[in-house]
């Protein structure tokens, strides 16, 4: 049976992608293994314990877990069981415009995923208006230019559904709606809005779209992007969370 979560305490949930699994942020991490009844069935989230900050790798701790595999449920509900009131998710990201090549860092405003509808109930209750948490996505903002100036405020998200990347026939017609695309952060916005649990996102360009560039997009490439940004990422962040960590 599902077990919808109930928000409580007052620490700051990190989700990330795989490429900051293993996240080293200058203070002790404990593994916290947590059992949750999301829709899938019961399972045992294990995230990593840093006091007043936890950290899900939503792709998997242990073993990789691919987009289209990814257990939204079962992370947001493991951040909530852990005490989080509030979540900040870092997105890899192909930019869907030419003008904000690899290396731009987005703090998006709004979502294109019609095809992208989880929810925590089968009642009305999941009939709402879904969206970043303003004020929390405020604070985010605020936070990372402290230290890079240069983040873009506002952008359309729009997510698909993975594992593969986008065709080019794919990225021009997203490419009409949206700043940028990835595979992950609408659903999780989607559900921690249902549950009340302010949700905001700086997402990472790690390549240009598959067509937007003028060779075609390799998995090479988009690799060597992920590295190229990983250690900017990594100081960006350690520099945004004093401030973010504070209830």
């Amino acid at each position: 049976m599902t077990t919808v979560p109930a928000v409580h305490g007052d620490r700051l949930g990190l989700l990330v992608g795989h490429s900051l699994v293993d996240l080293d942020l200058g203070r002790p991490a404990h593994r916290l293994p947590v059992d949750v009844e999301p829709p899938s069935g019961s399972t045992t989230i294990t995230l990593l314990d840093l006091g007043d900050l936890v950290v899900c790798s939503r792709h998997g701790l242990d073993a990789f877990r691919p987009a289209h595999l990814v257990d939204h449920h079962a992370n947001l509900a493991a951040l909530i069981a852990a005490g989080c009131d509030r979540v900040l998710a870092l997105g890899s990201v192909g930019s869907l415009r030419a003008d904000w090549p690899v290396g731009t860092i987005v703090v998006p405003d709004d979502l294109f995923a019609p095809w992208v509808n989880p929810s925590w109930f089968d009642d009305a209750r999941g009939h709402r208006v879904p969206g970043f948490d303003t004020a929390w996505r405020g604070r985010v903002l605020d936070a990372w230019r402290a230290h890079e100036p240069a983040v873009v405020d506002g952008g359309v998200y729009a997510q698909t559904i993975g594992p593969r990347f986008e065709t080019p026939a794919e990225i021009r017609f997203l490419a009409t709606v949206a700043d940028v695309v990835g595979m992950t952060v609408a659903a999780e916005t989607v559900l921690a809005g249902e549950l009340g649990l302010a949700h905001a996102a700086v997402c990472v360009v790690d390549n240009l779209a598959n067509g937007i560039a003028a060779t075609p997009l390799t998995e090479a490439e988009f690799r060597a992007g992920v590295a190229a940004n990983e250690q900017r990422v990594r100081a960006a962040l350690a520099a945004a969370l004093p401030s973010l960590v504070t209830p």
